[in-house]
């Protein structure tokens, strides 16, 4: 007996599964059927359904257009980051050709000025034995000389930066390009 109600319970269980799979069978059949007639033209749901697929494509398009727009600005952006780096790297460089320009000259000031100074002391040594030796104010006079030339050269590579820098705002300041004519 208890064969049998194990088998009723299990024939009931089956025909349970059954009725679901024929339930969720009919819907989805009723579901493609309202869309087969809403596609096929079949009245106001079609109508509704076409309005909404032509509300969606133009979204979609408007979308897409300022999509298009951004990645254009994006694109516009980093060209001009990409030329701005460029030009601070080339500005990078010559002051950096500058400032080495600069201190060369300054070590032949400094080693000019370390000359004069050394002359000096001799010739002030001379002065108070009371020795004037013709030699040693000659030398004090191509030292002075030398320094005075360099000097002239510093002053030259000073005015050659302060010159780069102006034809750089001149540039900036018209939107060319930096010239060497100034």
């Amino acid at each position: 007996m208890s064969e049998i109600s194990d088998f009723e319970a299990r024939i009931t269980a089956a025909l349970e599964r059954i009725g679901r799979a024929v339930a969720v069978a009919e819907e989805r059949a009723e579901a493609a059927q309202f869309q087969a007639d809403a596609l096929v033209g079949g009245g106001v749901a079609s109508e509704v359904l076409e309005a909404e697929v032509a509300r969606l494509n133009d979204a979609l398009a408007e979308e897409q257009s300022a999509n298009a727009q951004l990645e254009e600005r994006v694109k516009a952006i980093h060209d001009r980051q990409e030329s701005h780096v460029a030009a601070l790297e080339d500005e990078v460089e010559t002051l950096r050709r500058q400032l080495m320009d600069h201190d060369r000259e300054m070590q032949k000031l400094r080693h000019v000025n370390a000359q004069l100074r050394e002359n000096n002391a001799a010739l002030r040594a001379a002065n108070a034995e009371g020795l004037g030796d013709a030699g040693l104010i000659d030398e004090g006079m191509r030292a002075e000389l030398e320094a005075l030339k360099v000097a002239r050269e510093v002053d030259v590579t000073e005015l050659d930066a302060i010159l780069t820098e102006l034809r750089a705002v001149m540039a900036r300041a018209t939107g060319a390009q930096p010239s060497e004519e100034v």
